[in-house]
């Protein structure tokens, strides 16, 4: 069986690296969007992560003709109903300006009791290409991983909300659990999981 193409629209070496290794055994051959070097830049502008992934993985497969892979992901909160979401990385107004964005939350959040503050990060990812027979393949693979919001930061792993968000089953932040345990319980690996069930079922009709 020849080996699938497949396009991962993300520069984030981090997100490649753990695409990989929940890929790893597939007959897949990952391609990367340095690849393309005139792939025009998609704007993220969309309400929803499935409207941002899926506005990915089509203009990705839209310009290589490759199966197309994208995600997009952010923290829901509950007693914010559900911000930042779609904003997570931009909420202070400044793109991925970490504390910043911690800062704005806690403040948000300042007098929320800690059984009111309950949260997830929420995972999309997007497949869009072409089957074998040249029909439109269009899949959304959602994964969500539970917690809370503290009212001070813990742990020097992680980024973004991650000293922030504690996970009450391992009594420890998303910032203080090792790299490799974050990659199995995440948002993202709970998507990709889902993905690889189905590129394992669906592989030779995609070829």
């Amino acid at each position: 069986m020849n080996n699938l193409d497949l396009l991962i629209a993300t520069n984030n070496a981090h997100k490649l690296r753990e695409i990989r290794e929940i890929l790893s055994g597939l007959t897949v051959t990952l391609r990367t969007v340095s690849e393309f070097p005139l792939l025009p830049e998609v704007i993220e502008d969309g309400d929803t992560f499935s409207e941002n992934a899926l506005k990915k993985s089509r203009a990705c497969f839209q310009f290589t003709g490759l199966l197309s892979l994208a995600d997009d992901s952010g923290l829901e909160v509950d007693a914010l109903n559900g911000r930042p979401g779609v904003y997570s990385a931009r909420y202070s107004g400044r793109t991925h300006d970490y504390p910043a964005n911690n800062r704005k939350l806690l403040e948000e959040l300042r007098n929320v009791p800690p059984d009111k503050r309950t949260a997830r990060f929420h995972c999309v990812i997007a497949l869009t290409g072409l089957n074998r027979a040249k029909q439109p393949v269009e899949r959304l693979f959602h994964g969500t991983c539970e917690g809370i919001i503290l009212s001070e930061e813990r742990g020097a792993n992680g980024f973004g909300y991650d000293p922030l968000f504690f996970l009450p089953e391992y009594g420890k932040t998303m910032a203080e659990i090792e790299p490799e345990q974050k990659n199995r319980i995440s948002h993202r690996a709970n998507a990709l999981s889902k993905l690889r069930c189905f590129l394992n079922e669906h592989i030779p009709e995609l070829v």
